[in-house]
Parts: structure tokens; sequence; C-alpha cells
């Protein structure tokens, strides 16, 4: 949160009623222009107020953006449509988790209907209120032992996303690499730079299931949230035992 300062208040010390310059300091005769006769104690004033100005306008004024963003850690559980309860946890979500992302503070999550998870795979979405197409989710599809070739595996994640195939036919660029992580599981990492939208895509095989997560947004949120954005897309991961 922003911290408003206010300028401390600079009093001077009044001068006695007869407390005037002495002769010796009151006049300054210039040499190279005689006419300029100056008074030494308003001259100093004077000379006090304009370095006191420059300062001012010389001085950086303070930032108020609070690039601090908290986070809230989402435990996912995978589950399927058959057992998918609707919206909400249990006391035992966290036990259960097979991944986990963070959710910025303040963002809400979007009810996923058991028709949507069984049609392509959503089992979590969480948006920003402000603006709704800011948003993360993650599906995953049950039957994949390992990674496919980094290629088939966005054109397949891309067949049962409208969305996605629209960003992907209209990107500037779509980026690919592979890494791993401290255990050694394999992850695909997407990048899709489009006109109008960016996405950040991240996709992994464990227990049996692929699973993506995918952070989007309209091009001007991405360029002022990006910082934020690349973190929710690094803090995917799943979790127990592979």
């Amino acid at each position: 949160m922003a911290t408003i300062f206010s300028p401390s208040a600079i009093f001077s010390p009044k001068s006695p009623p007869n407390a005037y310059p002495t002769k010796s300091s009151q006049l300054t005769l210039s040499t190279t222009n005689p006419n300029a006769i100056t008074n030494k104690s308003s001259s100093t004033l004077a000379l006090t107020a304009a370095a006191a100005a420059a300062v001012i306008l010389s001085t950086t004024p303070p930032s108020f953006a609070d690039t601090s963003t908290p986070y809230n850690v989402y435990y996912g559980t995978a589950a399927s449509a058959a057992n998918y309860g609707g919206y909400g946890g249990n006391s035992s979500k966290k036990d259960s988790a097979e991944y986990v992302y963070d959710v910025p503070d303040g963002w809400k999550e979007k009810l996923v209907s058991k028709i949507q998870k069984g049609t392509n795979g959503t089992d979590s979405e969480f948006y920003n209120p402000r603006k709704k197409s800011e948003k993360e989710y993650l599906t995953f599809l049950a039957g994949f032992r390992q990674l496919a070739p980094k290629d088939v595996v966005l054109d397949n994640l891309a067949l049962s996303d409208v969305d996605l195939q629209d960003l992907i036919s209209t990107a500037d660029s779509v980026r690919s690499k592979e890494k791993k992580d401290d255990s050694g599981q394999v992850y695909y990492v997407y990048e899709i730079d489009g006109v109008a939208a960016h996405s950040l895509i991240s996709v992994t095989c464990a227990k049996n299931k692929l699973y993506a997560h995918f952070v989007n947004a309209p091009a001007p949120e991405w360029k002022k949230d990006q910082e934020m954005l690349k973190h929710l897309h690094e803090s995917f991961k799943t979790v127990g035992d592979s």
C-alpha cells in the first residue's frame, strides 16, 4: 500500500526588530558591473531558495506502485467427471492433491461444470475479476504415460480449445522448450505471443495423466502484469508420487 508523506514545515527564526546588517556586510559592489548592488543577506536567501527549488525539481518523485503481490496456493485433485463434486473443496484436498499452482490474492475461482470437465478436461480455473480474460486454468487427460514430441502435444491441446487454436493461428511467435525439475520430471514450456493476447503453457505427465497449466492475458494486461503472470506460470508443478 502506498504511503503518503506530508512535508515538514520549515521555520526561519524571526529577527529582532532592530537587527539590521552591519555596514561592512550590507552592500557588495560588483567590479564587473558597477550597477549591480546586492544585499548580502538577500543574496544568501535567494541562493538558498534557488538551491532548494533545484533539489525539488530534480528529485524523482516516489513511486506509489505496489509491486508485491500476495499469492494463495491452490491444491488440485484432478478428479474425474464421474467423481467431481462441483464447486468448493474438502478438508483433505491438500493431502489428496496431484498438482499445485499459485493464485493472486483477489482472483476468483470459476465453477467448472461436469460437462466442461468431461469434454476438455478442465479441472480448475481462476480469473481476475477486473479483467475476466486474464486467467489461469488447468486441464488434464488420463491415459498418458509420457509426453509426445512438443509440437504434437501443442496441436493436441488446441484440438479441444478453440481459443488456443485462434491464438496459435494468429500468433507472432510460438516458442517451446523442455525443462526438468529437481527430480528429473520433464515439463514442456510454451510461450505464444499474439497480437491480441499472450499465453504461457506448462505441460507434464505424472500418475498416468497429462497435465496442462495455462496462463492467459490480453496484450495490455500482459504488458502490465508480465512479472506476476510469469510467476503463476512457474509456480505450477505436480505433487505426490509419479
